[in-house]
């Protein structure tokens, strides 16, 4: 099968040749036709990604297409079936292994292009908004990095499953794309202060981390819940433990990739009842920004690299 390697120390994205994997019990292989980009393969990209023992090199960690094969247990499946699946890496490929009940189906009238820009993002939304923020029905949240794949998929979902949505984003151009997704208020962070046009959120997603993480505190609500799912700007940052204690703040965080195979496994099922009816019904749409064959993979890379996307970056597999 092709195959997109990383070649370090350059970071180099090279296309190459590699024997078609075997499924494990419980693992299906996907012939896969198109697999989503995402920050997190930039990084590996770069070297400032550590894999751990057992992982794939390859980069890609969500993709769609048909099951070509089944390991033992992967019970749920049959060949030929159409599915969206999260990984651990190894989507930049022709065909990939994962657990088979990190698999769900294609939304009803989905294409693969589609379904390949949904696991990433929504198990992440799904895990630190719902899961990890509680976010109920009537509160606010407040999303960094509106524009982003991440977050386009948490403001839809928050707004479809009742909350009020803010967002931030650089440039008029993003905040006006957040607000047709359904964002009550988009501010731009270069011409506006976020902390001056919010007060009482509930919870906050937040990709940024540094300066932004006092500013997050002194905006969230009584029992106000901030949530990290990365620190692009820096992993340092300055707080206030009488705003916490006063408040009653929780600061949390968390990584996809790490997480176990069951706990997967139950945001799949959660996915699949609550936000797959959404998508079918059209309530809730992918936006991708663009789509770049399996060998032009470094382009697709410099174009997130840039930041000017607004949506998910998809590579054409098959």
């Amino acid at each position: 099968m092709r195959q997109i390697e990383i070649v370090q120390p350059s970071g180099e994205l090279k296309l190459s040749d590699a024997p078609v994997p075997t499924p494990g019990p419980g693992q299906v292989r996907i012939k896969v036709q198109a697999a989503g980009v995402n920050r997190a393969d930039l990084l590996q990209a770069a070297g400032r990604y550590a894999l751990r023992p057992g992982v794939s090199p390859i980069p890609g960690l969500e993709v769609a297409g048909t099951i070509d094969a089944l390991g033992s247990g992967a019970d749920r499946w049959q060949v030929g079936d159409s599915v969206c699946a999260l990984l651990t890496g190894g989507g930049y490929a022709e065909y990939a292994i994962t657990p088979a009940v990190q698999c769900l189906p294609f939304p009803r009238g989905f294409d693969a292009i589609q379904a390949a820009s949904l696991p990433e993002t929504f198990f992440t939304v799904w895990l630190d908004v719902f899961d990890l923020g509680a976010l109920k029905p009537g509160e606010s949240l407040l999303v960094h990095g509106g524009s982003s794949g991440i977050g386009i998929t948490a403001i839809q979902l928050a707004k479809a499953l009742g909350s009020r949505v803010f967002a931030t984003a650089g440039s008029d151009e993003k905040c006006e794309a957040c607000r047709k997704l359904g964002a009550d208020i988009a501010i731009n962070y270069r011409t506006a202060d976020f902390e001056k046009e919010l007060r009482d959120v509930n919870v906050i997603l937040d990709m940024v981390g540094g300066s932004y993480t006092l500013k997050n505190l002194r905006i969230l609500a009584p029992l106000g819940r901030l949530v990290y799912i990365n620190f692009m700007e820096s992993s340092k940052a300055e707080i206030d433990l009488a705003l916490i204690l006063g408040r009653q703040l929780t600061i949390t965080g968390s990584g996809l990739r790490p997480q176990s195979v069951e706990r997967k496994a139950q945001i799949a099922r959660n996915l699949e009842q609550r936000a797959w009816t959404l998508l079918a019904s059209g309530q809730i749409k992918p936006v991708i920004d663009g789509v770049y064959p399996l060998e032009h993979a470094a382009d697709a890379h410099r174009r997130m690299a840039s930041s000017q996307h607004i949506g998910k970056i998809v590579l054409k597999v098959a």
